[in-house]
């Protein structure tokens, strides 16, 4: 039983990193239609400038843990959500009325932009978090002990998704974004600014996904040029489990996510966790096409 708790744990903290990338690629689906194959090296921006600013301005030692991490998270939310608006500017703005393969092409381009700049920038070796920022004790609920630094991580996550969904269910401007995920052409005859709307999604997405970086950077401690593809990978099939364009459904993808690949790693096989991941999403889409929380949408003619 305490094995199963802390399998269950880790897979929900891992998870909730995923549900924090997924929520990027759904809310850029849901306005756009378009996946942004390059939100995974977004994350990946997000961990790399994470630990420079960390140890640049020496963030914990001055403020302390709380305040410290608080900040870094602040600045990174900042600083990868204006590079997603310059994405958007720079690759997808200039093909809204072109064929949808050309914004994917263009998406495709710019991730391999990206990862080779942050190479080029930071090099090709892993680079490491400083060692102990985040606390080592272990709390016992319970009677089963959980490590202090998981519950963080999770928690972090949680608020996050409960912010934004009620960013975008109980506000003006959450309205103007459902509002456009229906329909753009209602949507400015209703008023509402698209472009605006979309400027928004794009300064959301990527922050939730550079503040999902620094996540993994101080959980695990080592960070690579390369990890952006992988985990924009796993949140891409979270956010296809739980019903793309769905914020609900990236939330509870990537909790299930990372519950079914922490407990197959534990129970079934390390080796084989990542196809036994596919495969929980293949028979959901045999049950559920749309996802799990996904609804089918009538094509417009």
């Amino acid at each position: 039983m305490e094995q199963f708790f802390q399998q269950l744990t880790n897979g929900l903290a891992i998870g909730g990193i995923y549900a924090l990338i997924a929520l990027g690629y759904t809310l850029v689906y849901g306005v756009l239609k378009l996946i942004n194959f390059a939100h995974g090296d977004l994350f990946t921006i997000g961990a790399f400038l994470g630990l420079s600013l960390l140890t640049a301005f020496s963030l914990t030692d001055k403020l302390g843990f709380a305040l410290g991490v608080g900040l870094l998270l602040l600045m990174i939310v900042c600083l990868v959500g204006i590079v997603g608006i310059l994405l958007d500017q720079a690759a997808y703005k200039p093909l809204r009325t072109s064929p949808r393969l050309s914004a994917v092409v263009s998406a495709l381009g710019m991730s391999i932009v990206f990862s080779n700049a942050i190479m080029l920038v930071f090099g090709p070796n892993p680079q490491v978090y400083p060692h102990g920022i985040l606390p080592t004790q272990v709390l016992s609920i319970f009677g089963l002990p959980f490590p202090v630094k998981r519950l963080l991580l999770l928690s972090a996550s949680v608020v996050l998704m409960v912010a934004l969904y009620a960013f975008i269910q109980k506000t003006t401007i959450g309205a103007a974004i459902r509002a456009a995920a229906i329909d753009q052409d209602a949507a400015r005859l209703m008023g509402i600014n698209v472009n605006l709307v979309i400027m928004l999604i794009f300064f959301i997405g990527p922050a939730l996904g550079g503040a999902a970086g620094v996540m993994v950077g101080l959980y695990y401690g080592q960070i690579k040029w390369t990890m952006g593809w992988l985990y924009g990978l796993k949140a891409f099939t979270a956010a296809i489990m739980g019903g793309i364009g769905n914020i609900p459904g990236a939330m509870v993808g990537g909790l299930l996510l990372g519950v079914i690949e922490s407990l197959g790693a534990a129970y079934i096989s390390m080796a084989w966790k990542d196809a036994i991941t596919f495969a929980v999403l293949i028979l959901i889409l045999i049950v559920r096409p749309t996802g799990l929380l996904g609804e089918r949408v009538a094509e417009k003619i």
